[in-house]
């Protein structure tokens, strides 16, 4: 994908999965995985460490921001080249 193609909400796919776009920056992407998130909680003092797909992780609002619960991962440019957009119902 191209810099111009990113649309904050918008999703996209790279090798490691998929993603939603939360910010854009000049020469950066910024966004929270989608299609697998790791939660970490902790349940009776100890932590548990969770991974949901992505209709689970809407429901219980682990999408839900800004901010966000998880933590949001920045793309540079090499790596933007590599993203290919999510059409519409996919």
């Amino acid at each position: 994908m191209k810099h111009f193609e990113f649309r904050i909400g918008g999703e996209f796919t790279t090798p490691a999965g998929r993603w939603r776009c939360t910010d854009i920056g000049t020469r950066t992407i910024v966004a929270i995985r989608v299609d697998l998130v790791e939660t970490r909680t902790i349940v009776d003092g100890h932590p548990v460490r969770r991974y949901l797909a992505q209709e689970e992780a809407e429901l219980e609002g682990w999408l839900n921001g800004p901010p966000y619960t998880i933590p949001e991962q920045v793309f540079d440019e090499d790596a933007i080249a590599e993203c290919e957009p999510v059409q519409s119902g996919e």
